[in-house]
């Protein structure tokens, strides 16, 4: 390991502007010399707790005279840069040749705001932020427990992104935190801009469409999670922590669900899955019909449709796809767009373009109306990924019904569920508990049961504690 010196720290920091060397001198003759990048530390806290202490201090050490700070003792130069781009300032005591860093980071930040990305109208508001130890917070005040434990972690050669892995020691599945652990230390990669990029490296399927990391910008959300028996993960700088181990049911369960009336949120949650299942069949199923099987419609049915098509020069197929293809085109246009322009682009691509496509002769009644039902069903499922996975399955569906008609649908769904049966998340079966089986867990699985009626946390997660109530008061 390289000794800290002086002048080896200044050659490193030619030509960075933000970069102080500053000498003082204490009321006792100790000379200081304070090494620190302006951009990354809080220059207030620097003056009042650090710099005017020091310069009035009659001791003879920093840590004498700076009782109250934390104080890291550095021992190699490696060491010494790593403190300092992470905020610390840098102390050199002359006398003694020690070094010593101290945190100050920048606080800058924006504040706690409401989730943007998974809205509810009752319940906690607050979502997390960039800053990783705000994010920490706002989970340890849902859990205040000793066992809830915080790992650190640096992953990424250029960015030295924190992560943070989190868990309920005596609860949650060892098995999962040592997966957890043995993929973030194995992890070699240059960049980590947000946390997406961290459940890439740790996913066990990266091919797969289907998201095995359920990403969450809500607090309460993983304070649940780490209660039944997961981990969270969370990434410096970015807005949203990983949780796992998750199945596939888990992405189309909302946090209102626990907030509302039981029967009501069972109601909802099995329409979500509906909406899934008609996001990505319906459309193909009318050109699988009209194209292969459009004797197996009711009579009045069909005339509806053959009047509707009676004018179009392009097979349903071609119809379809020049439908769907605008109509992502229109909704990735308003995600780009400041949100009231948004609007008006909606506004604009459903009513002025689907009007104009029917006249014009490029569609169908029947497909327009069929189109707007299959993008709205898309955004009843809560997990964004999901939505945007639905998509490409919906093409690829359609391209089956056009060559194989209702029996290629079938064939696509068989394989997309073989698929699913297949993922694993954190090692563990992504449709669990429904392949391998657990009834128990199925309380709250296509449906939500009552409070009450969940007294064990979920089997398949396989818990220390399973127990959620005490069992006394069975």
């Amino acid at each position: 390991m390289t000794e800290i010196s002086l002048e080896a720290l200044k050659q490193r920091l030619t030509l960075m502007e933000d970069a102080e060397i500053i000498d003082r001198e204490t009321t006792d003759g100790l000379r200081l010399t304070f090494i620190y990048l302006g951009t990354l530390i809080d220059q207030e806290r620097l003056n009042e707790s650090i710099l005017d202490p020091l310069v009035r201090s009659f001791q003879s050490s920093v840590e004498k005279s700076l009782t109250t700070a934390k104080i890291s003792s550095l021992s190699n130069l490696a060491q010494a840069f790593q403190y300092l781009l992470k905020g610390s300032v840098l102390i050199h005591d002359s006398s003694s040749g020690r070094w010593n860093a101290i945190m100050l980071p920048n606080s800058l930040g924006r504040s706690i705001e409401t989730s943007e990305t998974e809205t509810i109208m009752f319940g906690p508001k607050d979502s997390f932020s960039e800053q990783l130890e705000q994010n920490i917070l706002l989970i340890r005040r849902r859990l205040p427990l000793t066992a809830l434990k915080t790992e650190r972690y640096s992953v990424g050669s250029l960015t030295q992104t924190t992560v943070v892995l989190m868990y309920i020691d005596g609860l949650i599945n060892p098995e999962f935190v040592a997966v957890a652990k043995k993929k973030l230390s194995s992890i070699d990669f240059d960049m980590f801009l947000d946390s997406s990029h961290v459940a890439a490296f740790m996913e066990d399927h990266y091919h797969s469409i289907f998201p095995q990391y359920l990403q969450t910008d809500r607090p309460d959300s993983c304070a649940y999670a780490l209660g039944i028996g997961k981990l969270v993960i969370l990434v410096n700088n970015t807005p949203f922590a990983l949780i796992a181990p998750i199945t596939l049911f888990h992405l189309f369960q909302s946090p209102e669900d626990y907030i509302n009336r039981w029967l009501v949120a069972s109601f909802l949650r099995p329409l979500r899955y509906l909406s899934f299942l008609l996001s990505i069949t319906i459309i193909p199923l009318y050109v699988a019909l009209t194209t292969h099987h459009y004797q197996m419609l009711p009579l009045q049915i069909l005339y509806v449709i053959i009047e509707s098509r009676s004018k179009l020069p392009l097979s349903p197929f071609w119809e379809a796809l020049i439908i769907l293809i605008t109509l992502e085109i229109i909704k990735e246009a308003s995600l780009r767009m400041p949100t009231k322009t948004s609007q008006t682009l909606g506004v604009i691509g459903g009513i002025v373009i689907g009007q104009a496509a029917v006249e014009a002769g490029f569609a169908s009644k029947v497909l327009i109306v069929l189109a707007g039902i299959s993008a709205i069903s898309t955004f009843l499922v809560p997990n964004y990924l999901v939505t945007k996975s639905s998509l490409l399955l919906q093409f690829i569906f359609l391209i089956l019904a056009s060559y194989l008609g209702v029996p290629g649908i079938l064939l696509g769904l068989v394989a997309m569920f073989a698929h699913l049966n297949g993922l694993t998340s954190l090692n563990q079966p992504y449709l669990a508990p429904v392949s391998p089986f657990y009834w128990r867990d199925w309380v709250d699985l296509f449906v939500r049961g009552p409070l009450h009626a969940m007294r064990n946390r979920p089997e398949a997660l396989r818990p220390l504690n399973k127990y959620r109530m005490n069992r006394r008061s069975k």
